[in-house]
């Protein structure tokens, strides 16, 4: 198979501000502060117009703590070819989902007030941002979908509650019978005519759909139930026809499934899945012929992960793909093999597209800004069109690179770091080893600062900061991503340990002042690094992190995804195997200071997890541990506040701990400053 000349991202610096929608940074400190960091803007989906006329986009804008502390606002704008704005929704309704009306005439998006849970469907006009109610619907909409000849919007949400959970709500009484209550995600049929809304009566939970171009069928992604372990492994595609909600064929997939779309002519699907049962990410392209139902793997041995796709015409797909700590955007062909391209070694990264006739835009982000809206053309260096924070502009960034060398075991690991902003003259600079999440995850060389890895404002403190992709990582094809399979924490947490060892080495890092920190599977290995690997880390902070391995998969809602795709083994078959792999097992060992903090609604590990882990280090060692739980958070932290609370708290444990005094750990109160002056700007 031919592919075009792989996209290298180059950012373009255009001679003007095209939106002025980011904070006004009132501080003029040369570096990011923790609070200016959370509140910056992020672009967080794209969506091109049919005739590819028009860009819209949904904005993450968080607000400042004198003014919304909350949930960050969604909001939504319009712009052209060149950046320049044309409509914008920036009122009081939380933007959802986004699409474009078949013949491009209207921008249709889903909002809702804040608190209210009830949605309705609006429309925008690109050339003049009039904005009109289609639909009000009772319950949350989930996504919507234009039929190709514009006589329906099909639309996602929840199924009704029974007359019965409806009378307990009345009466301001509720109960939780756990995991059976969770409602199935249903296909409605809204008329554009009529107005009337029918249900599609389907089996089972839909977390997708895509109309085949002639309107008459569509597509849906189908679970059994609505519970997250269906969600991440029991998904299949199906062909339904509208008409009397019947499944028309199954396609009969095995493991993880991700984006799916049909091909022009509507005789093919493709879809980004698993290999495998025992992939544990979705990141090969396959194409199915409707007619076969047989799938073909176009990327059989893409050293990498396909992220994203759209169809070029019936033969050809452009897609993203991550390699390595890069991205590249690529044409495979559904009627040829591939061919393997250099990888790539620079520019923005990808991390999601959208196409309309000859043209293609994407989410991307670089070391030098967040995620923003870019415009790719072949043969040519891709545009940036927006700025969501021009305040960055005034900011001194920390420097990243690149670094790749070798595990204990001769394995190739790749890391990015983030270099110190200021230094202490001739020290050895203190160091924090981040680990991401997944582990079916990685770090690309983009914008790496967030409240979970306040990396510039780290920097501005005199760190170097390390991102490495360990064994188990995605971005370098299947065989790594399942190194990390049925040895959990094991070659994977040890190449952490080999990460900091390296740049100690190289004679960039204090080996005596090294940290390590990490959100969801990078909390676990944080709390490893605490235990088992104390020795090798002064300080440590884990948010959202597993801490027994028995008992998370008694807590955990996807315990058979974790089994499938990780473990390969149950606790029953082997109990004090798994419990040697628990830090909790460890913890009368632990000489790392470790402030742990979970939201008290997480259901991925459980808050549960958390406190054992500071029962067990309290119970069994003098070590300083401190716990911080954030009301009303799930598996993460959403709420600016709560998040800004989190970074300052990390930063202050390092500081305290491997550039301060130690001993007792600082006073748990924090201090958040506002990052807008006194009229609010």
């Amino acid at each position: 198979m031919q592919k075009s000349p792989i996209f290298r991202m180059v950012l373009l610096i255009w001679p003007f501000v095209l939106l002025d929608a980011g904070i006004c940074f009132a501080r003029t400190t040369a570096s990011l502060s923790v609070e200016e960091l959370v509140t910056l803007n992020r672009v967080r989906s794209v969506h091109l117009s049919p005739a590819g006329e028009h860009i819209a986009y949904r904005l993450t804008a968080p607000r400042g703590l004198s003014s919304d502390a909350g949930q960050p606002a969604i909001e939504l704008y319009v712009i052209d070819l060149q950046g320049r704005p044309t409509a914008n929704y920036t009122g009081a309704l939380q933007i959802g989902a986004v699409a474009w009306s078949t013949d491009g005439e209207r921008l249709l998006f889903t909002g809702r007030k804040r608190g209210d849970h009830s949605t309705g469907i609006y429309s925008l006009s690109p050339g003049d941002g009039a904005v009109s109610e289609i639909y009000l619907s009772e319950r949350a909409i989930e996504a919507i979908y234009p039929s190709p000849d514009g006589a329906w919007i099909a639309y996602l949400a929840a199924a009704p509650k029974s007359v019965a959970r409806s009378q307990l709500g009345a009466r301001d009484f509720d109960v939780v019978v756990f995991e059976e209550d969770i409602p199935d995600t249903k296909v409605w049929l809204l008329n554009t005519e009529t107005g009337v809304s029918q249900r599609q009566h389907l089996a089972g939970s839909t977390s997708s759909l895509a109309w085949r171009p002639d309107s008459k069928t569509y597509a849906v992604s189908q679970a059994p139930t609505g519970t997250a372990d269906d969600d991440e492994l029991a998904r299949d595609l199906v062909v339904v026809d509208p008409a009397d909600s019947q499944f028309q064929k199954r396609m009969g997939l095995v493991g993880k499934l991700s984006h799916f779309a049909w091909s022009p002519d509507g005789k093919q699907l493709a879809y980004i899945g698993g290999e495998d049962a025992a992939d544990p990410n979705p990141g090969r392209l396959f194409v199915i012929e409707i007619d076969s139902g047989k799938p073909v793997s176009l990327l059989a041995d893409y050293p990498g992960q396909v992220e994203d796709f759209h169809w070029l015409d019936n033969e050809r797909i452009g897609y993203i793909g991550s390699r390595g700590v890069w991205t590249e955007y690529a044409i495979a062909s559904s009627n040829q093999s591939s061919l393997q391209s250099p990888a790539p070694d620079g520019g923005p990264i990808l991390r999601s597209l959208s196409a309309g006739s000859d043209v293609v835009v994407a989410v991307a982000d670089t070391p030098d800004h967040p995620p923003e809206v870019y415009r790719l053309e072949l043969n040519e260096e891709p545009q940036r069109l927006t700025f969501s924070n021009p305040g960055l502009a005034k900011k001194e960034l920390a420097k990243q690179s690149v670094v790749r060398f070798k595990a204990r075991d001769g394995l190739d690991l790749e890391a990015i770091l983030v270099h110190p902003i200021t230094t202490n003259g001739p020290a050895l600079s203190p160091l924090i080893v981040f680990a991401h999440s997944g582990p079916e995850s990685h770090y690309a060389n983009g914008w790496l600062t967030s409240y979970h890895t306040p990396a510039q404002s780290l920097a501005a403190e005199g760190y170097l900061l390390a991102f490495p992709n360990y064994r188990g990582s995605t971005g370098r094809g299947v065989d790594y991503s399942k190194l990390s399979q049925n040895d959990p924490a094991g070659g994977e947490f040890d190449d952490l340990v080999d990460t900091k060892t390296h740049l100690v080495d190289a004679g960039m890092a204090d080996a005596k002042r090294t940290g390590i920190a990490g959100f969801s599977y990078g909390g676990y290995a944080a709390m490893w690094g605490a235990t088992a690997l104390t020795e090798h880390f002064s300080a440590a902070v884990a948010l959202a992190g597993m801490s027994n391995y028995v008992s998370n998969f008694g807590s955990t809602d996807i315990p058979n995804e974790w089994f499938q795709v990780h473990s390969l083994a149950w606790p029953w078959d082997d109990w004090q195997g798994l419990l040697q792999h628990s830090p909790i097992y460890y913890a009368a060992e632990t000489q790392t200071p470790l402030l742990i903090a979970n939201g008290d609604g997480d259901r991925r590990y459980h808050p549960s997890q958390s406190l054992e882990m500071y029962r067990h280090i309290k119970l069994r060692s003098e070590t300083p541990v401190r716990l911080v739980v954030y009301p009303g958070e799930g598996h993460g932290i959403s709420n600016t506040q709560a998040q800004i609370d989190y970074a300052l708290r990390l930063v202050r444990w390092m500081n305290h701990y491997l550039q301060g005094a130690g001993g007792t750990p600082p006073p748990f109160e924090v201090h958040q400053r506002s990052t807008f002056d006194e009229t609010g700007q």
